[in-house]
């Protein structure tokens, strides 16, 4: 199969879909990788490593495109790139449709067959494609807020840990999935305050067993909510629902009540965010205000640290790679239902049941379609 690993063109994304050690393992199962001219430059990654994996170099994405039966990317498909996807053509990348109906309808009428990194399963309903770069998003989620909350930022002037005399600052984590815990992990090595709220009561044993009194731990009702966010200086959105939009937990009633000068880190934005007060941004304009309070809501926060991501998504998405090379997208999915998960868009219909709920679209089971 021919493997193309195009250069990303989101705002500053500097992640890449293939690393070199990656391309040689496909080429070593017989396959054919094209690589767009300097697709791992953000990443440290040198065309020259990936001549050497085995790789061909291509000059621009549509030659790419065009020859390519599998596209392996890590962001969605941007509007320059949604004309170069063909029918029966692999997509295998992040998605995140349930908040974009734009991008979904792009994707049915192209007919391409659109896998999702964040929908695909594993064991005990577990998310490993998505994992590597929640851990990532939870820990920068704690120093971009630290970041934030300096004066010269526009934030309170608040220093995390706090110095003898003088308090920590308040961090609130909502959600205690890998993206809350990444981000609880960090805010208590910081030194802050660190409350976090969660839906399941066990998850919240399990932080309260690892942490001890250097965390309060709450359940996520909606009174919770409202009694602490008032009185915190960071606010981390960590909540998940796999393939649906996130929940609005945070009102903006709820906002005008926090600190001036507070931040909000809204990891949750690529599914739609979880505060009402929340627009997606870039790493070029990664803030704004709203009733005196910072909003980071950038959609590819990993992206920043490139080398660090695109190693540890590759560590996660190169299997399931190379299942869909050797085998053909139906074969894969057909012995692998983990995988079959993943499929979201197939031959203009769309594939993913929450997908399709939360957009209002007609629902085609996955089997319908292999």
């Amino acid at each position: 199969m021919r493997i193309g690993v195009p250069q990303e063109i989101k705002n500053h994304e500097y992640r890449v879909g293939l690393t070199p050690a990656s391309v040689r393992e496909l080429v070593a199962h017989g396959h054919e990788v094209l690589v767009q001219a300097g697709a791992g430059a953000g990443a440290g990654l040198a065309d020259e490593a990936y001549r050497q994996a085995g790789a061909q170099l291509l000059p621009d994405a549509p030659t790419l495109f065009a020859r390519s039966d599998l596209i392996v990317k890590v962001k969605e498909p941007q509007p320059v790139e949604l004309p170069l996807l063909r029918a029966g053509q692999i997509l295998y990348t992040y998605l995140h449709l349930a908040p974009d109906p734009a991008l979904t309808a792009a994707l049915v009428r192209s007919g391409a067959v659109c896998i999702a990194y964040e929908t695909i399963t594993g064991p005990g309903r577990s998310l490993p494609l998505l994992a590597p770069m929640s851990e990532v998003a939870g820990r920068m989620a704690v120093q971009v807020g630290a970041a934030w909350l300096e004066q010269s930022r526009g934030g309170m002037g608040v220093l995390l840990g706090g110095v003898p005399g003088v308090a920590p600052a308040h961090v609130a984590v909502l959600g205690a999935g890998t993206v809350g815990s990444s981000a609880v992990r960090i805010a208590v090595g910081m030194g802050a305050r660190v409350t976090v709220l969660n839906r399941g009561i066990e998850r919240l044993r399990e932080l309260d067993a690892l942490y001890g009194n250097r965390i309060v731990t709450l359940a996520a009702s909606q009174h919770n909510v409202e009694a602490v966010l008032p009185d915190a200086d960071l606010v981390v959105g960590a909540v998940l629902r796999p393939g649906a939009a996130a929940p609005r937990l945070v009102s903006r009633v709820l906002v005008s009540r926090m600190k001036k000068g507070a931040v909000v880190v809204d990891v949750a934005i690529d599914q739609g965010g979880c505060f009402e007060t929340s627009r997606p941004t870039t790493h070029a304009d990664p803030t704004y205000v709203v009733d005196g309070v910072i909003h980071y809501c950038v959609t590819n926060m990993p992206g920043h640290v490139a080398r660090t991501s695109s190693f540890a998504l590759n560590n996660a998405t190169l299997p399931h790679a190379l299942a869909l090379a050797d085998k053909g997208w139906q074969q894969a999915m057909r012995e692998d239902p983990h995988l079959r998960h993943g499929l979201n868009v197939a031959q203009g219909q769309v594939t993913c049941e929450a997908v399709a709920r939360q957009l209002g679209l007609p629902y085609t089971p996955a089997e319908l379609v292999l």
